[in-house]
């Protein structure tokens, strides 16, 4: 604002000039804004206040931001615009309130001007702000890491201005946004936000481990392990370099632990088996030059459900709707045990933590789902409100948060079908890879139903059926940090699967840029050949 006898100031002299004469005149304003409380513009008044100059409002606040004028002195001569526009005025009370229109994200510019209703003379008062709902843009990099127990570097960019955290610790950021964090060793996962002037935020959940590095393995079962001729046939494989991991069970279909457990319910329900040494078998995969990924058969269990069902803790199982077990889907009754019941839920999270602290450097479940068949026909006591998809993808990121202090990756098997019909089995594909490191996705060319993905028939067809089921599983998962990591067919089931039918599922899956893979042999017998040119490589 200026005097009457000011000379007509620059732009920037006038708003400088203009708050401090405003403080020595008679004020007519009164504004209240949402989370700045109440602020009062009276003779002989402090100011603007609660909406200073320069301000950036969120959505909240630009939403809730009243305006008034204090008639006391006389207002007849007031004049206010934003954006050059009017803005008319209501009486409530003893005051006008000023009709602000909507505000537009952008900038904005509140004038109020007044002449001979001052007792002091003219004045003029700018206040220039801008409205801001748009969240910063924040990217984060995937780290490269080399080994799991050294310090891991952070490197991204945030929208310049912003102000970034890591864990809820603030970290520097340069004038274009670029920063740069070393974070501790063995830390799974951080949390990275940007938050901007008008306090929008931007979070990122980032693995500090990396992505999972490209893994060529092979399934064993853990009473295959200890059969000297199978263990040595997968291991050969890793020796020769066709394969770098190997899937060793932890839990199987039948519900049997193939390590001595020490997790109390595996030992009561009599699943603890003691078929290898955990510690011993991962040092002898790892001496061998490989990973080792352990797998989780998680609600397919046998073992639990039955003991459940005689035990009286009948919730712990999938029930028809008749209350009895449910025995669908060719598996028998008490095969499945229910994912919505939290005792059922531990027992599997306690069992991957263990695994993970033994050493297994992957943890994988399996039949992470419900069982086959119309939903109508079962019931999961305790689900609540949600979804069996809801249900099985909370339990994954429980897992998730269970093992953060292993520092192991966490993979999820699923079905093929569940990119295309995810309420079959409950398997919602783009919500769990936001909570895992990978998806493993079951494409066996034998499992689909003739004229699948426009294949007549898929088990003749090896390459088309794997390249188009897993463009789905691509497309699902891009944009997380989840990888597709897909398990291929290495018996036969109708057609005779050789050496080339193995090949052409491999170089589909690279079609698709997944260099990962997962052989499976019930039996544990691979046919080396289809590795050659992975090992040449």
């Amino acid at each position: 604002m200026r005097g009457i006898s000011d000379p007509e100031p620059t732009p920037r002299r006038r708003r400088r000039t203009g708050k401090r004469t405003l403080l020595a005149t008679a004020g007519l304003l009164a504004v209240t804004g949402a989370g700045v409380g109440a602020w009062t513009l009276l003779s002989p008044g402090p100011g603007v206040q609660g909406l200073a100059d320069g301000d950036v409002l969120d959505k909240r606040r630009a939403a809730q931001v009243n305006a008034y004028l204090d008639t006391a002195d006389g207002a007849e001569g007031l004049r206010t615009t934003l954006d050059g526009r009017a803005v008319p005025a209501k009486p409530e009370g003893d005051r006008l309130k000023l009709a602000l229109p909507r505000l537009t994200e952008g900038q904005h510019t509140l004038v109020i001007e007044g002449d001979g209703g001052f007792p002091f003379g003219s004045s003029r008062e700018v206040v220039d702000f801008t409205v801001d709902t748009t969240a910063p843009e924040l990217a984060v990099a995937n780290p490269e890491v080399k080994k799991s127990d050294e310090p891991v570097t952070l490197t991204g960019k945030a929208a310049a201005g912003s102000t970034v955290t890591v864990d809820g610790k603030e970290v520097p950021v340069d004038e274009a946004g670029a920063f740069r964090v070393t974070v501790p060793k063995g830390t799974p996962t951080v949390q990275v936000a940007a938050v901007d002037r008008a306090g929008n935020t931007t979070t990122r959940s980032v693995s500090a481990q990396g992505r999972r590095p490209v893994i060529r393995a092979a399934h064993i079962t853990a009473i295959g392990w200890g059969d000297d001729t199978l263990r040595k046939g997968v291991l050969d494989l890793v020796r020769s370099g066709k394969l770098n991991a190997v899937q060793l069970d932890v839990k199987d279909e039948d519900g049997e632990v193939g390590y001595a457990s020490q997790v109390p319910l595996a030992r009561k329900v009599g699943a603890a088996k003691g078929y290898y040494d955990a510690r011993k078998a991962v040092a002898e995969i790892h001496a061998a030059g490989a990973q080792v990924i352990g797998r989780i058969v998680a609600f397919r269990d046998p073992k639990l459900a039955t003991a459940a069902w005689k035990s009286g803790q009948r919730d712990q199982v999938v029930l028809t709707s008749g209350g009895q077990p449910y025995g669908g889907g060719n598996y028998g009754a008490l095969a499945f045990t229910n994912f919505a019941d939290p005792t059922v839920r531990k027992y599997n999270q306690d069992l991957a933590v263990e695994a993970a602290k033994l050493g297994f450097d992957d943890i994988l479940y399996d039949y992470v789902r419900r069982p086959d068949g119309p939903l109508s026909g079962m019931r999961f006591p305790g689900i609540g409100s949600r979804t069996p998809e809801q249900a099985i993808t909370s339990f994954v990121a429980d897992t998730r948060t269970a093992m953060r202090s292993t520092g192991k990756y966490l993979g999820v098997s699923v079905f093929g079908i569940a990119a295309t019909r995810p309420t079959e089995i409950a398997q919602d594909i783009p919500a769990l890879a936001k909570v895992s490191d990978y998806i493993a996705p079951m494409v066996y060319p034998s499992h689909w139903g003739p004229g699948e993905y426009g294949v007549a028939n898929p088990d003749t067809a090896p390459y088309a059926i794997v390249q188009r089921s897993l463009a789905d599983f691509a497309r699902q998962t891009k944009g997380t940090q989840s990888e597709v990591v897909p398990w291929l067919q290495d018996f036969s089931m109708g057609s005779t699967y050789g050496p080339a039918q193995v090949a052409e599922q491999i170089k589909a899956a690279a079609a698709n840029k997944m260099n990962s893979f997962i052989l499976w042999n019930a039996g544990a017998r691979y046919q080396g050949a289809a590795l050659q040119a992975i090992a040449a490589r």
